[in-house]
C-alpha cells in the first residue's frame, strides 16, 4: 500500500479525537459533562490544529509530536492532548509507510532517533503535563542522550504511554481493538464502542495520569471500581446512568484518567486506518 491509498490521515486523526469526545467516558471531558477545568471545545480545537502537523507527510515522529503540541499550545494554551499526540504521531508515521500497520509500527519504533527524543522532550516541556515531576534518568529538562524509544523505556515502569513505545503498542491492539470488536459484535454503535474501549483500558491497568497525581493506590482503586462496574452493568444504553454516576464520582475527587482517554483515541485512530485492507496485521 502506498501513501495515496491511505485514508485522509488528518481527517482520520481528527475524527478519532472527536469521536472520543462524543462518548460517555467516566472521569474525562465529553459531551455529557465537562470537568477538570476543561471544555469539549478546547479538545475539539486541539484536534483541529494538531491534525496537520501530526500527519505531515515525510516528517519524523519527533517533528510530528513537537509540531502538534506547538499548534495546540498556540491555540488552546494548556495541555489537552500530549498523550494523544505521543501515541498518534508514530501511528501516523507508520500508516504513511504503508503495509500492515502493526508491522510497520514495530519497525518504525526501532528506528527512532536522538533527534526524535529532543523534539519529544521539547514538546513535553511546552505541554507541562500535570504530575510529571523530575527523573534521575533521561529527564526532559536536559538534552537526550538516547533515542526516543530508549528514553521511553526508562519511563515505562511508571507510564503506560512510554510502555507502549517498548511493547509496539500492544495495549492498543490487544486491549483497545479487541474491546471495540466485541462491542461491534454486540451491535453497539460507534459512541458506545468508544465507551467500551475506555472502560476496557480503565479496568485493565491503573491509569498512570491518576497515579502521577494521586499515587498508585488511588489509581488501582479507580481501576478496581471500573472493573466492578463492568461486571455489574453491560456497556450499552442501559449503562448510561451508572456510568454518569461514576463520572461524577471521579470528577468530584479530581480524578482524571487521562491516559485511558489517550489510549481510547489511539485505538479509534488505529481502527479507522485498519479499515483499509492493506493496513491490517
Amino acid at each position: 500500500m502506498n501513501f495515496h491509498r491511505l485514508p485522509d490521515l488528518p481527517a482520520t486523526y481528527r475524527n478519532a479525537c472527536t469521536a472520543e469526545l462524543r462518548a460517555l467516558k467516566p472521569g474525562n471531558v465529553h459531551d455529557f459533562a465537562g470537568g477538570h477545568g476543561g471544555t469539549v471545545e478546547d479538545f475539539e480545537i486541539s484536534a483541529d490544529v494538531s491534525a496537520l502537523p501530526i500527519t505531515r507527510h515525510g516528517a519524523t515522529v519527533g517533528q510530528r509530536i513537537l509540531g502538534a503540541i506547538e499548534a495546540t499550545h498556540a491555540h488552546v494554551g494548556w495541555n489537552t492532548n500530549l498523550g494523544i499526540v505521543l501515541l498518534c504521531a508514530p501511528l501516523a508515521a507508520a500508516a504513511e509507510r504503508g503495509g500492515a500497520l502493526r508491522a510497520s509500527l514495530a519497525v518504525l519504533l526501532r528506528e527512532l532517533s536522538i533527534g526524535d527524543a529532543a523534539d519529544a522532550f521539547a514538546a513535553i516541556r511546552l505541554a507541562s503535563p500535570g504530575g510529571l515531576g523530575r527523573s534521575d534518568k533521561h529527564d526532559v529538562v536536559a538534552p537526550p542522550t538516547v533515542d526516543l524509544r530508549g528514553a521511553m523505556a526508562a519511563a515505562a515502569e511508571r507510564d503506560r504511554i512510554a510502555l507502549a513505545y517498548v511493547t509496539d503498542f500492544d495495549e492498543v491492539f490487544e486491549i483497545g481493538l479487541k474491546a471495540r470488536e466485541s462491542a461491534l459484535l454486540q451491535g453497539l454503535d460507534e459512541q458506545w464502542c468508544a465507551t467500551a474501549i475506555h472502560m476496557a483500558f480503565l479496568s485493565y491497568a491503573p491509569d498512570t495520569h491518576i497515579a502521577r497525581k494521586f499515587g498508585p493506590e488511588q489509581a488501582e482503586a479507580v481501576r478496581a471500581r471500573a472493573a466492578e462496574i463492568l461486571r455489574e452493568v453491560p456497556i450499552g444504553p442501559g449503562a448510561h446512568e451508572p456510568l454518569l454516576a461514576f463520572d461524577a464520582e471521579l470528577k468530584k475527587g479530581g480524578l482524571n484518567p487521562g491516559t485511558t482517554a489517550d489510549f481510547t483515541v489511539a485505538t479509534l485512530f488505529v481502527a479507522a486506518i485498519m479499515r483499509f485492507p492493506d493496513s491490517k496485521s
